[in-house]
């Protein structure tokens, strides 16, 4: 399986729509790539000063499938919330195709820093989200030497184990 390594760096939004009117907005990003649900989703830490202006310049690592980079269904998500007592208050979003990223990186030697609008829905709402990124170099990954590291043995047809090392076990 070839694979690359993805990192964004969220680096801070400005001019967000303010949804808490009387307390004051504490603003945090998840993250998802392809709509990875909330097993594949990333989060910043709470930036608590900026308000409408939220700093975080924190770094995400994903590992991606070389199918992501070569066609356009797949898309980068960043979610924006602002942390409430009684649950997170969505503020707005970010959809962008990752080979459309993949493509822009490419033009400028494997890294590149982005603005886009804050949406929310099919409208763009008010704000800007800029944050870097940069894809690593192509990898070829062994879906069962994956899962052997991981899980250190495998089960065999007949039964027996085979360790991390390479023996058999047959208990």
């Amino acid at each position: 399986m070839e694979c690359r390594k993805f990192e964004i760096t969220l680096i801070s939004a400005n001019e967000l729509e303010d949804v808490r009117h009387i307390c004051r907005m504490k603003v945090h990003a998840r993250v998802s790539i392809g709509g990875g649900g909330p097993k594949g989703e990333k989060r910043t830490p709470t930036d608590k000063h900026g308000e409408t202006n939220p700093a975080w310049n924190f770094a995400m690592r994903f590992t991606v499938g070389e199918s992501v980079v070569e066609n356009y269904n797949t898309m980068l998500v960043v979610k924006l919330y602002c942390k409430r007592k009684l649950g997170d208050r969505y503020v707005g979003e970010v959809h962008t195709p990752m080979k459309e990223l993949f493509d822009l990186s490419r033009a400028t030697g494997g890294s590149a820093v982005m603005s886009f609008p804050v949406q929310k829905g099919c409208v763009v709402s008010q704000g800007m989200l800029r944050f870097s990124y940069r894809f690593g170099e192509k990898v070829m990954i062994d879906k069962l030497l994956l899962a052997e590291s991981v899980a250190g043995w495998s089960l065999c047809q007949d039964g027996s184990r085979i360790s991390s090392q390479g023996g058999r076990n047959l208990s």
